[in-house]
């Protein structure tokens, strides 16, 4: 049985008077492409600030391999081995794209502030292995050419693939995904489904995704939870999911509404 690499169990939140998440739980598995669908408000990207700490559950707890995520600050998620990128691009417009990949590394270096200060061996030695790890990135992404580009100037498509980037610069297990193909053009949301699943099986990296496109979906996932209102409403196959009744329904209506609105059109 392949290991459950993250486990969530009976989340909820609630905001004020406003249940946001209510009793949602899944596990996902070592080595998968598992993403969470629904409508807009469905609950999708609260779970993902649960899982990031941004946000502290209600009730229930989250897992990750075996430790008790709930415990751990916000600050500590990414040296445990989780990264994340966002709906809204959150990059540092004003430095080029090689220092944005390197700002992914900090968790990983081991120098002090007297050996920074004085820039000694220790230092140097872990200066060149950040720069080759992002390096590797780079060219894994075909960022070769915007390099050495401030990222205010590039394009909304590039910006993406420099925030995916800088979440694999961490070097992490467990990688989170929100909405990565929104704003992208077919050209580009079919690269990005070409480095997810370099990702998963080049890199042996696990996705856990939140995504719209259901063609990007059906392309890379292994699993899909479907959600609505805060509340699980199937979990299967992409195509399980897609053809579930309870699903159809929370996207189009109800059969006797997807009808009317065939014969307005």
């Amino acid at each position: 049985m392949t290991d459950v690499l993250l486990s969530a169990q009976n989340l909820s939140v609630r905001f004020g008077g406003v249940l946001a998440v209510n009793n949602v739980s899944f596990d996902v598995r070592e080595g998968e492409v598992f993403t969470l669908i629904g409508p807009n408000g469905a609950g999708k990207t609260t779970v993902f600030n649960l899982i990031s700490r941004i946000y502290t559950p209600t009730s229930g707890e989250i897992t990750y391999r075996g430790h008790k995520l709930t415990d751990e600050p916000p600050h500590r998620i990414a040296s445990l081995g989780i990264a994340r990128t966002f709906q809204n691009i959150e990059l540092f417009e004003h430095a080029t794209v090689l220092n944005n990949l390197l700002i992914g590394r900090h968790t990983h270096r081991q120098t002090g502030v007297w050996s920074d200060l004085f820039f000694t061996a220790q230092t140097r030695r872990a200066e060149l292995q950040a720069r080759e790890k992002a390096e590797q990135i780079i060219d894994l992404l075909d960022l070769q050419h915007h390099r050495d580009s401030l990222v205010a100037g590039l394009p909304y498509g590039v910006r993406k693939v420099v925030e995916l980037a800088r979440a694999l610069c961490t070097e992490p297990r467990l990688l989170l995904l929100d909405e990565p193909s929104s704003g992208l053009n077919v050209e580009e949301t079919d690269d990005m489904a070409f480095w997810i699943q370099d990702i998963q099986q080049e890199l042996g990296i696990t996705v856990l995704m939140v995504e719209h496109d259901m063609t990007l979906v059906s392309r890379v996932s292994d699993r899909v939870l479907a959600m609505n209102q805060g509340e699980v409403l199937a979990t299967g196959t992409p195509r399980e999911v897609q053809t579930n009744p309870a699903v159809i329904e929370a996207y189009l209506g109800t059969v006797d509404d997807v009808s009317n609105l065939r014969r307005v059109a």
